[in-house]
């Protein structure tokens, strides 16, 4: 809560902004990341980057001075999660590191001095050995016996390490064959539940009215920016009336399939949260600031959305289970959020399903 609400008070606080990172400054005065005592960044982290993101770009070099702890934990984020191209990177200056200076190393002169000390102490040891050795009995010398001779070992020991090899070298072998033989589909599942297939984009709906032939059907017309106006159908005439969605922000998916609902086109899906009884439903909310027709980006998915999606697939299907709001109202897709440029989606519905 006390980060939902940190973001809240940074998005809508004009001229507040240098009291509240002053705050975030002596917060991360101690610690790497907002949450926990270890260095992997949460959901928080990312939240309050995206937040603050914007006004710190453009803070000047004297008064970034004064919030060096939160640029320090920014150039960790940044660096750690991948915000793809939603987020660009801000430079952080870092000081030059001198390293300490080595202990000076000994002399020529002591270490050949000391090499030769210790070769003539050998020389002392060796000699009674070799005059106890040189007085033995022709007679004692031992026999060789039926030993083995070193060669012999030399070549047992071989012959043993290639039979390791050859028998290691086949285990390899059938472990590859064992891979290969996993059916290619599982690949193609994950990337069936991957969110970056969707193009969720943030439109205005410019005007809404009540679908002609379907009492629980509204029709919105959603502009997209640059010129790309769409027609949509949703099932919100219960919780919405047409006056209340005109000239509001909404999160759609753009490349599901036109088709007709009850005679009328739809392009497009408004997102919605919902509770578990559906006895509240709303569209989720973009942050203010949030430029029509950006793309929402989720950290660590990067990939390109398909042109449009395959209907005998599936694909929402797989992958509107995971769409839910957290106990912050945050929407989140497994507990990534739903990104802008200027902050994550949100919703009054807290702990609800999203679809």
């Amino acid at each position: 809560m006390k980060w939902v609400k940190f973001s809240s008070d940074f998005a809508g606080s004009d001229g507040k902004q240098n009291a509240l990172l002053d705050n975030l400054n002596q917060d991360l005065s101690q610690k790497s990341v907002l949450l926990g005592d270890g260095l992997k960044p949460s959901v928080a982290d990312i939240v309050v980057f995206a937040t603050v993101h914007t006004f710190v770009s453009r803070v000047t070099d004297s008064d970034s001075q004064k919030f060096l702890h939160v640029l320090r934990w920014m150039d960790y984020i940044q660096n750690t999660v991948d915000f793809g191209s939603t987020l660009q990177k801000i430079n952080v200056a870092k000081s030059a590191f001198d390293p300490p200076s080595h202990p000076k190393k000994a002399e020529k002169g002591d270490t050949e001095s000391s090499s030769k000390k210790a070769a003539s102490g050998q020389k002392v040891v060796d000699k009674p050995n070799a005059s106890a050795d040189s007085k033995k009995p022709v007679g004692e010398a031992k026999a060789p016996g039926n030993k083995e001779t070193p060669a012999a070992k030399d070549k047992k020991t071989s012959g043993e390490k290639k039979k390791a090899q050859d028998k290691s070298a086949g285990k390899t072998a059938e472990k590859a064959s064992e891979k290969e033989k996993v059916p290619e589909k599982t690949a193609d599942k994950d990337s069936e539940c991957n969110i970056s297939i969707l193009n969720i984009q943030v439109g205005l709906i410019r005007r809404a009215w009540k679908h002609p032939s379907a009492d629980s059907l509204l029709v919105e017309e959603i502009d997209l920016g640059e010129g790309n106006v769409r027609q949509v159908v949703s099932g919100l005439a219960k919780y919405c009336s047409p006056d209340d969605l005109t000239n509001r922000h909404v999160v759609l998916i753009t490349n599901v399939k036109p088709g007709k609902l009850r005679d009328v086109m739809s392009a497009g899906l408004v997102l919605c949260a919902s509770t578990e009884g559906h006895t509240a439903v709303e569209p989720l909310i973009p942050p203010e600031g949030a430029k029509i027709g950006e793309r929402v980006s989720f950290a660590g998915f990067d990939g390109k959305p398909e042109d449009v999606l395959n209907p005998k697939k599936k694909q929402l299907d797989k992958i509107t289970p995971h769409l839910r709001t957290d106990e912050n109202g945050i929407a989140t897709f497994k507990g990534i959020p739903f990104t802008t440029s200027a902050g994550p989606c949100r919703s009054s519905i807290r702990n609800g399903n999203v679809k």
